[in-house]
């Protein structure tokens, strides 16, 4: 495998991981939000200058992205008690539920879609947890 390939099959991986954790009536955000919520949930009480920073988004984006999200109540704001000036920031606890609720989705039906010969199928998904038993 070369990288090209390894590319394509990495953008292949993001489009049917988003088939199983998308479903109708599910929340969509746009990248750029599911990049700074994202770094809320891998950095609980974080700031928005620290979202800017480990994102490298520019920090004004950062701050509509979070007031979108605070306001569909995906993401939290509380004062720093050590500086009051500073808003640190989480995710809902309801968010987390909900993220917790997409991800545990088996991807067995999107797979059986895309690989339409089952023992195929079979294999492919067997393939695809011993690549996560080794990588992640």
């Amino acid at each position: 495998m070369d990288g090209g390939q390894l590319h394509r099959l990495g953008r292949r991986l993001i489009d049917l991981s988003a088939a199983v954790t998308g479903e109708a009536g599910d929340l969509e955000l746009t990248p750029g939000e599911a990049a700074v919520l994202e770094d809320v949930i891998k950095h609980p009480d974080g700031s928005v200058t620290e979202v800017h920073q480990r994102t490298g988004f520019a920090q004004s984006h950062v701050s509509a992205s979070v007031a979108r999200l605070k306001e569909r109540g995906l993401i939290e704001t509380v004062s720093d008690p050590l500086d009051g000036r500073r808003t640190r920031l989480r995710v809902t606890d309801e968010a987390l539920k909900a993220i917790t609720r997409r991800a545990s989705r088996r991807v067995d039906e999107v797979i059986g879609r895309t690989v339409t010969e089952p023992a195929e199928a079979g294999r492919v998904i067997a393939l695809l947890d011993e690549l996560a038993a080794l990588l992640l």
